[in-house]
Formats: structure tokens, C-alpha cells, sequence
């Protein structure tokens, strides 16, 4: 294990847990995020709170980035106080940023421009995981770039995928994770809906699903919360309305037709026309709930 700072930048559900991760495993992290709470959990942690990203960029060679979007990204590379001038000439950004491959492209060569290299590196897990160190990474990138960075991929990852040499590989392969992260949020949700419907007990109807073949990673993890009546966001329903609208994008790009996808959009769209998209993901249940009047489970104080 390298004794070098790594920086972390976004310090949300994902970014924060990845960050105490890398902090429990040795390693001297700066970190910096705008929502103060986060800030002090990761300083609690044992993270060393950097007020910019340039302050970042100038205590880390190595940095993950988790913010929300290309927009996002690129304020905080490129803007003022950006990590980019900071950062020394053999900087590396593991930029983990859910965003299109096009756009995960262009930052990588507006970055190389300026000497510094980048790992195209989306992420899955969920919040969980990243705070246990096992963050499953999709990497990209040159080989001698991820190498340099491997020992703090190795710290906070499950797993470390290499998909392949280019910028935006990365980007592509998580975009086709999150066609089908989307649609099986959704479809846990319409099953367990329709099973409540029928006058189905929800913790008997999950019990038999997780023990058989309809289930799924999402249906495991996302029931519970309905269970729970915990709506939380982890993931929220606005995530889903950006991620799956990039598959979409993607579809038409590649002339590739995605109906299932398109109504697993409509579903989180309608969730987040109803005041729920700043809720967790399986508020899409709502949605159900609503249109058939159900009852659904209630949180416990």
C-alpha cells in the first residue's frame, strides 16, 4: 500500500463512503464537498477538509472525482479554483462520474492537454459497499495510468474492471449498467405493487421473490426500503431520470431501439413529475400506490 495522499472530491452517499475507505485503509485523504454535513463526516472520519478543489488538486496526485454529472465534472476541473491548474504534471483524475462516453472523452483530452491523465471509472455497489471498501470499478484508461493509480483503486474497490484502453469505455459499459440497474428498480417496484394489489403481505412477497428466480440485485436491495417506508435517498429518482435519459441518448446515437428501457424512464419521470424524484429510487413505488390506492408501508419512529 502506497503512503501518498489521495483526494476525493463529492463526498456524497457514494463519494463519502469511498472516502472513508480509502481513510481505513491507511491512507491520507483530502476531501472536499459544498454540503458541510458531508465535510464533517468525512473530517470525523479522520479526512483532512480542503475548502476548493484546487486545494485538492495541490495536496493529491491522485484524485476521484463523484460528482453528480459532465456539467458538474467539468466546473470542477476546469473552473475557477478547479482542480485541473492545481494538480502536479503526473496528476491522475479518476473521474467517477456517470455521464455519455462523448462527454467523458472530451474532459479526458481537455485534461490531457494540460498534462494530466484520466481514468474513466464509473462505479457500482451502492452506498453500503463503498463504505466497506468494496466499490466495484469500471475502469478505462491508459494502462500505465491505471497502474499509477491502482493502489488507491485497490483501496476502496471490491473490484477493478478494466473495459478497455479508451476514455469513454468506462462511460459506455456504465451506461449499459444502468439500462438495466433502471429497469429492474422499476420492475421490483411494479411486482411488489401489483402483489400488494392482490392483497399479497409485502414481507411475504419479498421473502419468496429473494428465495426464487424473479429476483434481482436491485429487487434485494431496493424492497427493503419500501418495507421499512424509509425513503431516504441513497440513489434518488432524479438519478434515475438523468441516467436512463443518457441511455436513451445513447439508443439514438447508435440507432439501437430500447422500449423497455424508454418505460422504465416514463415510470421515474412520472415519479418525478409527482414530487417524488429528490425521494430514494424505489419511491417509484408511489407512482403505483397512487393510481390503485394502496396503503403503502409506514416508517417506524
Amino acid at each position: 500500500m502506497s503512503n501518498e495522499p489521495v483526494g476525493v472530491i463529492g463526498l456524497g452517499a457514494i463519494g463519502g463512503g469511498v472516502a472513508r475507505s480509502l481513510v481505513n485503509a491507511g491512507l491520507v485523504v483530502h476531501g472536499c464537498d459544498l454540503n458541510p454535513d458531508a465535510m464533517a463526516k468525512f473530517v470525523d472520519a479522520g479526512g483532512h477538509a480542503a475548502d476548493r478543489p484546487a486545494t485538492v488538486g495541490k495536496a493529491a496526485r491522485v484524485v476521484f472525482l463523484f460528482v453528480i454529472n459532465a456539467g458538474q465534472a467539468r466546473t470542477v476541473l476546469f473552473g475557477d479554483t478547479g482542480l485541473a491548474e492545481a494538480m502536479p504534471s503526473d496528476g491522475i483524475v479518476i473521474s467517477c462520474v456517470t455521464m455519455a462516453p462523448s462527454e467523458a472523452a472530451a474532459i479526458g483530452e481537455e485534461l490531457g492537454a494540460k498534462g494530466i491523465r484520466m481514468i474513466d471509472a464509473p462505479t457500482s455497489g451502492g452506498a453500503a459497499n463503498a463504505a466497506a471498501g468494496k466499490t466495484k470499478f469500471m475502469a478505462a484508461g491508459a494502462p500505465e495510468a491505471i497502474e499509477g493509480a491502482m493502489f488507491a483503486l485497490q483501496a476502496a474497490a471490491d473490484t477493478v474492471y478494466r473495459v478497455g484502453d479508451d476514455i469513454g469505455q468506462g462511460s459506455a459499459v456504465k451506461v449499459v449498467h444502468q439500462l438495466l440497474a433502471g429497469v429492474h428498480i422499476s420492475a421490483a417496484m411494479e411486482a411488489m405493487a401489483l402483489g400488494m394489489k392482490m392483497n399479497i403481505e409485502p414481507g411475504a412477497l419479498y421473502d419468496v421473490v429473494t428465495g426464487c428466480a424473479g429476483n434481482s440485485w436491485m429487487f434485494e436491495n431496493r424492497v427493503p426500503h419500501v418495507l421499512d417506508g424509509d425513503y431516504t435517498p441513497l440513489s434518488s429518482v432524479e438519478i434515475f431520470v438523468k441516467d436512463l435519459g443518457l441511455v436513451l441518448d445513447a439508443g439514438k446515437q447508435e440507432r439501437f431501439p430500447l422500449p423497455v428501457a424508454a418505460a422504465a424512464h416514463q415510470q421515474f419521470l412520472a415519479a418525478s413529475a409527482a414530487g417524488y424524484g429528490l425521494e430514494d429510487d424505489a419511491a417509484v413505488i408511489k407512482v403505483y400506490a397512487d393510481l390503485a390506492g394502496l396503503k403503502l408501508p409506514e416508517g417506524k419512529d
